[in-house]
């Protein structure tokens, strides 16, 4: 009878210690480290790694993706930092970023399709720091390579490229429409208020001939964290394809003369060329400011064309000149003579015939789908 009672005794242990293992459930999410290689990172990071200049973001390809969370640092802008976010090259709509998990909205597959392509890009020319820690996707997701686009465009610019005034910022600026468009992967370096001339211009401490090189855009001096900026590393970025630089209203609104505002373009294409010697480079004669009583406010007129002869006469053959006057009217703007939503769109339908009559067509896919 004992032998029998120990023996029962005995099999009850060993099922007992056995059950955890056999009733042990596979985890419930997937986090993946800030430094994973297969994050696809554009624009310009620190080593947090932390966001820098407007569009900057990342890019995934994930398998099985039903969520996914975003947990980010302090050094992210408080109360928060806007960012465009699009499933499947769906519209992008804006998710409010800020210290913490911050859980973004996935819709629910419908298709069947078994892949997702999520991009996330800053939307602020400031207030636009995201200090990116770690990624959770749910149980049996697959962060897979993302393969860009074969065209990299690198926009340059001021509040006529970065949005000034828009709710959704540099998402609905002509320059983030023709990636859209054209399918290509982005880079854009605009500043509202900011002058080519490396001097002060409208709370900005320095120019974008000289921020430009430069890993943080202007808000550096305004932080506490990274009061400071450090050179852009450009092995960094996808070169550029195509190059497009729309600059020069804040410039003439500080009276910088003609021939002092030429002389500074033709030294940073200079600079620009050392990085990019071959590329096609557009230089944009911007779009007058459009008044209300018909009239337009015109500036550094006929400077443009002369910069792009300079450079034609000294061999430099791939570089453009492209005049946007007229492309917006009055009623095309906010109370500030920035473009609304439609106007950026006007700007965008122009510039992609001129696109296209020149030569660059639209791409018929995206490289990762």
């Amino acid at each position: 009878m004992l032998r029998s009672i120990l023996a029962i005794a005995l099999v009850f242990a060993s099922f007992v210690t056995a059950h955890p293992a056999v009733d042990a459930k596979p985890p419930s999410t997937i986090t993946i480290s800030h430094d994973n290689p297969l994050i696809f990172y554009h624009g310009r990071w620190t080593t947090e790694p932390s966001s820098w200049w407007t569009g900057t973001g990342i890019k995934l390809y994930v398998e099985g993706l039903t969520s996914l969370v975003l947990n980010v640092g302090a050094a992210t802008t408080t109360p928060f930092a806007a960012a465009g976010l699009s499933v499947d090259y769906a519209p992008f709509v804006t998710v409010n970023i800020s210290t913490g998990a911050n859980v973004l909205p996935i819709p629910a597959n419908k298709s069947g399709k078994k892949t997702s392509v999520i991009r996330i890009a800053t939307e602020g020319w400031r207030d636009n720091r995201i200090q990116l820690d770690s990624l959770v996707l749910n149980a049996g997701a697959k962060l897979l390579p993302y393969e860009p686009s074969k065209l990299h465009f690198q926009f340059i610019g001021d509040s006529l490229t970065a949005a000034l005034g828009d709710d959704r910022g540099v998402i609905d600026s002509w320059a983030f429409l023709i990636g859209e468009s054209f399918k290509a992967e982005l880079n854009i370096n605009a500043l509202s208020g900011v002058c080519l001339t490396d001097q002060y211009c409208f709370d900005n401490v320095r120019g974008m001939s000289y921020d430009y090189f430069r890993t943080e855009d202007t808000g550096y001096y305004l932080t506490t964290d990274h009061n400071y900026t450090t050179p852009w590393n450009f092995k960094k970025d996808l070169t550029p394809t195509h190059i497009w630089i729309t600059i020069g209203a804040n410039d003439f609104a500080y009276n910088i003369n003609a021939t002092s505002f030429e002389q500074t373009y033709l030294s940073f294409l200079t600079h620009v060329r050392q990085l990019y010697p071959s590329q096609p480079i557009f230089i944009c004669q911007p779009w007058a400011w459009p008044f209300s009583d018909g009239t337009f406010g015109y500036y550094y007129q006929g400077t443009y064309q002369d910069v792009v002869a300079k450079r034609n006469a000294a061999g430099d053959k791939n570089i453009y000149w492209i005049d946007m006057s007229g492309w917006i009217g009055y009623e095309d703007v906010l109370s500030n003579l920035h473009p609304s939503a439609a106007g950026y769109m006007k700007v965008a339908a122009n510039m992609t015939t001129w696109l296209e009559n020149w030569g660059l067509k639209p791409l018929a896919n995206w490289a990762t789908l």
